[in-house]
């Protein structure tokens, strides 16, 4: 199966990058290939919505680092968003990215693909992951992609607090298990 991961954390060893470290080894253990974007370490600009990619077909006017992304989100079966909980959302570093997806929709809506998301934030309330989730679900629901449960890591701010949780685990069983 072919995966894209696109985190998006400033942090190379925070605490979503365990997860994606995590998942991507598991799921490559099983035979997938997979290919991770660390969105927040790329010059990504963001969509200005000028609608070149609508009149030239898939041509941004932006050549930066999504020229990498976009062939591999084509071919992706699987993609899997990778962030730390920013005020109930995903990172602007990925969000960026995600924007970015509007010079390929056409494609990415007839490629039947499963999202997963993997968040972690400091909060321990159980409704803190609502709009990150309602988000990752109206996208999916758009782009015709089948969104599927990931690991929602609460009261997981630093690395640290995953040491006594089962969240590492939770990624690995789900890069082990993809189908």
């Amino acid at each position: 199966m072919k995966i894209v991961v696109l985190t998006g954390s400033p942090h190379l060893k925070g605490t979503t990058s365990v997860l994606a470290d995590e998942f991507v080894a598991a799921a490559q253990k099983a035979g997938h290939e997979v290919v991770r974007f660390d969105t927040a370490q790329m010059q990504i600009h963001p969509c200005t919505g000028c609608d070149q990619c609508k009149k030239v077909e898939e041509t941004c006017i932006f050549k930066d680092d999504m020229l990498q992304v976009y062939p591999k989100m084509k071919e992706a079966e699987v993609v899997v968003f990778v962030s730390p909980l920013y005020y109930f959302g995903v990172t602007a570093q990925l969000k960026s990215a995600i924007d970015r997806f509007y010079a390929i929709n056409l494609k990415l809506r007839e490629n039947p693909t499963k999202a997963y998301l993997l968040a972690a934030g400091a909060d321990v309330d159980d409704w803190a992951m609502d709009g990150i989730t309602a988000h990752m679900k109206t996208m999916c629901r758009y782009l015709n992609w089948d969104y599927q449960e990931g690991v929602l890591a609460l009261g997981a701010g630093v690395p640290e607090d995953l040491e006594n949780t089962d969240y590492p685990r939770q990624a690995r069983e789900l890069g082990t298990h993809l189908s």
